[in-house]
This record gives C-alpha cells, sequence and structure tokens, in this order.
C-alpha cells in the first residue's frame, strides 16, 4: 500500500509542478535560469563518469587478454 501512495504522491507533485510552470508566468522565467545553469555541469560530469568507466573497461580487457595468455604459456 504505501508503494502506491508514494506512485500517486509522485504523480500528483508531478502534476502540480507542469501546472504551475505553464499557468504561471512568474515561474518559467526561474525555471529556464535554473535549467540552464543546471545543464552543463550534468554533461560534463556525464562525460566523465563516461570517459572513467572506458578506461575500465580497456584496462579490464587488457587485463583479461593478459590472463589468457598467461593461462595458454602454463598449458603448453
Amino acid at each position: 500500500m504505501g508503494k502506491i501512495i508514494a506512485i500517486l504522491g509522485g504523480l500528483i507533485a508531478m502534476v502540480g509542478s507542469v501546472l504551475l510552470l505553464v499557468l504561471s508566468k512568474s515561474w518559467w522565467i526561474p525555471f529556464k535560469m535554473l535549467v540552464k545553469g543546471f545543464i552543463p555541469p550534468v554533461l560534463f560530469f556525464g562525460g566523465l563518469i563516461a570517459l572513467i568507466a572506458g578506461l575500465s573497461s580497456l584496462k579490464d580487457a587488457a587485463r583479461a587478454k593478459k590472463l589468457e595468455a598467461e593461462v595458454k604459456e602454463e598449458k603448453k
């Protein structure tokens, strides 16, 4: 029951926020300023996380290849 209440509360909050943005002009300009200030840092840190994940996967692939070579040498 608590999960349903949480979902309904979230939906009500979303509808209320959209109504405030659409119906009230005084909320629109601060919202646009917030979005303009929020998107560049999110893009930067998202790119940083993607870069770190890519480098980590390259390291893991190199480590796996090295272990495969060691196993093949031991079998010979």
